[in-house]
């Protein structure tokens, strides 16, 4: 009688597992694909959907289940671990291998969800003459709803942070098949199959156990093949994942596989990106970066003796960490983050420009690539209008805005946002081995600059002259005409990045 008693209680039980494993290899299946494909909120929206159309199709499924349910019950357990568990190794693999990768992504998205969806039916068919259906309903979903809601807590907070995708997915795909181990042995006597269920639930919870211990293995040799080059540093944190790659002694930081700089000409990109305003600048006491976690425009910002504040607001506390610990990595920012001048601020830049009071005498905007939404609004007219109360009348801005050549609606979209706002604007570019022609937008709310005035300079930089209007000169093939306004409300901008970017 007590084994009849608690199994609705166990088999409730393998619901709130059922729908915090599934939610967390949606979650891994996300993020992976921002990782690798970019554009976060089109890869979750794609991948919740499929996950959810899924579902459905499992449940429809379901239904053509009528023999030996606890068998297929635990049968669909251990599917959905292995699966689920092994879907971002293979994904991993895979990426650099397959053409059509977006098809074998949703293909485990798809098989994982209708799996998922398979589970509740059945077990409702279960326990449909064990419990009451008023009960058995509200139960089911109460568990259902409670387990993806501790799955989406954990995932950004604990698991990826510590685990990884790798790691998180294979973690929770033991927990399903440790579940489907429980329910071959509690289960015994009600299975057709006993001793065949058992061995195969063994035999899966060895089988990921194992690909769990060399999961770093993995992880090292799938991303050796997407990078080509000796990987020195990688970790993950709740906004992005950060890999450093050493090549002939010079070392390349990607971000999400997006490459972010070379230590062999990223200075030219500080460098254009940081001296025009810093040198035309009526005043350089009190400096504000948005962006620019890895200390580098800081490093040349600090090169100006009468510097007496940063502030560096940037979203991740993990990269401003790692630049300011990382021996290698220190020594290429000069230490700047560490400098007493320099206070970090780890928050949204969207936020806290509605928030702050101060006001600075520069600005140095150094944003990643609009490749999503979230980052499409730190270029809207409302991100810009936020600037306005932390300006002086002097102020001088620099904003990085993509590459003219690659990208030309893109970057002459920002240059068009940010003069509604500011009409006294000038475009400028410079060419980065490491990027090709990179663009950038000067601007000031004084209407009578004219930015030619050299107010000071710094000696032994690498590549800028201070003659700043040989960077203002575009030819046709960066040119393009009739781009629209970046609102908040359209994000016109992410549309025409991943419109010009996925040609390349």
């Amino acid at each position: 009688m007590g084994k009849k008693s608690n199994l609705p209680i166990f088999l409730l039980f393998a619901v709130f597992v059922i729908a915090t494993c599934g939610l967390i290899y949606e979650l891994v299946a996300g993020a992976l694909a921002s990782y690798l494909l970019g554009d976060s909120v089109k890869q979750f929206s794609f991948i919740i959907g499929t996950y959810l159309f899924s579902m459905g199709v499992g449940s429809f499924l379901a239904k053509y289940i009528t023999k030996n349910l606890f068998d297929r019950f635990i049968d669909i357990e251990l599917l959905i671990g292995v699966i689920g568990g092994c879907s971002s190794v293979v994904l991993f693999l895979l990426f650099q291998q397959v053409e059509h990768f977006q098809f074998v992504l949703y293909f485990f998205v798809f098989l994982t969800g209708c799996l998922c969806g398979m589970e509740i039916p059945l077990l409702m068919n279960i326990l449909k003459d064990r419990v009451q259906f008023r009960d058995l309903v509200s139960n089911v979903f109460a568990f259902d709803y409670i387990g993806a809601l501790i799955a989406s807590v954990l995932f950004p907070i604990l698991l990826i942070p510590r685990l990884g995708v790798m790691g998180t997915s294979l973690f929770f795909g033991i927990i399903n098949i440790l579940v489907g181990v429980f329910l071959s042995f509690y289960l015994a006597k009600r299975l057709k199959n006993p001793n065949w269920i058992k061995a195969k639930s063994i035999i899966c919870l060895v089988l990921l156990s194992v690909v769990f211990f060399y999961s770093d293995d993995l992880l090292k040799y799938s991303e050796s093949q997407l990078y080509g080059n000796n990987i020195v540093y990688k970790h993950s944190t709740p906004y992005q994942r950060i890999v450093l790659t050493e090549s002939k002694g010079e070392y390349q930081l990607f971000l999400n596989n997006n490459l972010q700089f070379n230590t062999k000409d990223e200075y030219r990109y500080h460098e254009v990106l940081v001296h025009p305003a810093m040198s035309m600048a009526k005043d350089v006491s009190n400096v504000l970066v948005f962006g620019g976690g890895d200390g580098l425009a800081v490093r040349e910002v600090l090169k100006y003796p009468g510097v007496k504040k940063v502030t560096l607001v940037d979203l991740d506390e993990g990269m401003t960490r790692l630049f300011q610990t990382n021996e290698l990595l220190v020594s290429h920012n000069k230490g700047s983050l560490n400098d007493p001048r320099v206070k970090v601020i780890n928050q949204d830049a969207f936020i806290w420009a509605k928030s702050a009071k101060e006001k600075y005498d520069v600005m140095i905007i150094d944003f990643p690539d609009p490749s999503n939404y979230s980052l499409g609004k730190l270029y809207t007219t409302s991100f810009y209008q936020s600037l306005l109360p932390l300006m002086t009348p002097y102020t001088m801005v620099s904003v990085q805005t993509t590459s003219p050549y690659f990208a030309p609606k893109s970057y002459w979209c920002i240059h068009e946002t940010i003069s509604t706002v500011f009409p006294n604007t000038v475009a400028y570019h410079t060419y980065v081995p490491s990027f090709g022609e990179w663009g950038f937008c000067l601007f000031s709310a004084n209407m009578t600059q004219q930015f030619k005035h050299i107010a000071r300079r710094v000696d032994k930089l690498r590549y800028y002259n201070y003659h700043f209007g040989e960077l203002t000169e575009f030819p046709a093939d960066m040119r393009a005409d009739h781009v629209e306004i970046n609102r908040l409300d359209n994000q016109i901008l992410v549309r025409y990045f991943d419109e010009e970017w996925s040609k390349i």
